[in-house]
């Protein structure tokens, strides 16, 4: 269906756009994530009536939920938990698995780089090991060194992989078709 390579690539362009700003500002604007959710939404009632929102609003909760647990451990930015689920309504409920998937896989190449080049691979390793035992012992409650919210933490600019998640996506999509 053609409507469909048309949302693959709305958010093939909300996620560079995201990813971008994320990487040259640290940020992830709301103005570009609740735009891109209501253009999405939007579109997709449009060109595709209740099927096509029923399906970008799994995309949203799919995708925004995932993150949004992350958010709640202290792991991810609350601007990533919005361009994921944005960019979640537009490849809707068929691909946001893989977008998922995809976005992860390249989240931990970007961290596992980050970590090499910035930070030292024994005290990342540290870092991981505090973290498991803190997870075990503590659950979903935030680590008070070792989050996002910490001045000072390295924080990798997931955007940039959820422009490669979404990439991968749009790339799998027409391929396969």
């Amino acid at each position: 269906m053609i409507s469909e390579t048309y949302f693959l690539f709305g958010a093939a362009s909300l996620a560079t756009l995201g990813g971008a700003n994320d990487l040259r500002n640290a940020r992830i604007p709301n103005r570009l994530t609740y735009s891109g959710l209501l253009l999405a939404l939007g579109f997709r009632f449009g060109l595709l009536g209740w099927p096509g929102l029923k399906s970008g609003t799994a995309g949203m909760l799919i995708a925004g939920l995932v993150f949004f647990i992350l958010f709640v451990i202290g792991a991810m930015g609350g601007g990533d938990v919005k361009l994921m689920a944005s960019v979640g309504a537009w490849v809707g409920s068929e691909h946001v698995l893989i977008m998922l998937l995809a976005a992860a896989l390249a989240g931990g190449v970007l961290a596992i780089v980050f970590v090499l080049f910035r930070r030292g691979l024994y005290t990342a390793i540290l870092n991981v090991l505090e973290l498991i035992r803190f997870r075990l012992t503590s659950g979903f409650n935030p680590h008070p060194l070792l989050n996002v919210r910490e001045v000072g933490t390295l924080r990798v600019p997931f955007g940039v992989a959820i422009a490669i998640g979404t990439f991968f996506c749009v790339g799998n999509a027409i391929w396969w078709r």
